[in-house]
């Protein structure tokens, strides 16, 4: 029944789906959609759950693979998951983390993009040894914002996600946390790919002069 929610909701929407196309697209009786969820949102909310576990996975899998030295590069690999699972799982992009249903369907009394800040923030500290506290929290709760809206706006530009502004949000991202992360994690900071650096990236990528730093 997750599966058949997750094809709806990218061919009808969240406002197009119903329990009797859910039923028919799973090819089970309308009570046995009944015997497990209420209504649609709680349908969805079950599909947003397993999206995040899925997410949390993709993360341990790339951190298992013993190739991200620095704090920097999981948030990273944080973002190029996000990014992977917008192409390749079904439903997601339509979804995310169920902001278009409720900005609090993952958790009652926290917003979806916070819950996904405190996990990344988790997995930060027990990945890399980052201090934990209020300063990292608040600092991904921003930086997490920040990346929805720029993911969100790159796929909206383009089905398979502007590359233009995918590089972009990576090097506000990485800016950012830069100057916030960065003297809460100590040692070394990262290599800054900035806006000319980014904008002479894909210039070169279609074949356009590259802007010189003066503008």
């Amino acid at each position: 029944m997750l599966d058949a929610c997750a094809e709806l909701v990218d061919e009808v929407g969240y406002e197009g789906l119903t329990t009797t196309l859910l039923a028919e697209r799973a090819e089970v009786a309308i009570g046995s959609v009944y015997q497990f969820f209420p209504d649609k949102r709680a349908i969805v909310q079950a599909l947003t759950l397993r999206n995040m576990e899925a997410y949390l996975e993709r993360l341990a899998d790339r951190f298992s693979q013993g190739d991200l030295a620095h704090w920097w590069d999981g948030v990273d690999a944080g973002i190029d998951e996000y990014i992977a699972m917008h192409r390749l799982v079904p439903g997601f992009r339509t979804l995310h983390f169920g902001d278009v249903v409720d900005v609090h369907l993952l958790d009652d009394q926290r917003d979806n993009n916070g819950v996904i800040a405190e996990q990344l923030a988790r997995v930060l500290v027990e990945q890399f040894g980052i201090a934990d506290g209020p300063p990292l929290r608040f600092a991904l709760e921003i930086a997490v914002e920040a990346a929805d809206a720029l993911i969100k706006l790159a796929f909206r530009r383009d089905q398979d996600g502007d590359e233009r502004v995918l590089i972009e949000a990576k090097a506000l991202i990485r800016e950012y946390l830069h100057r916030q992360v960065g003297t809460v994690a100590g040692g070394a900071q990262p290599p800054v790919v900035g806006v000319v650096a980014a904008a002479s990236a894909t210039a070169t990528a279609v074949g356009d002069p590259a802007p010189s730093a003066a503008g």
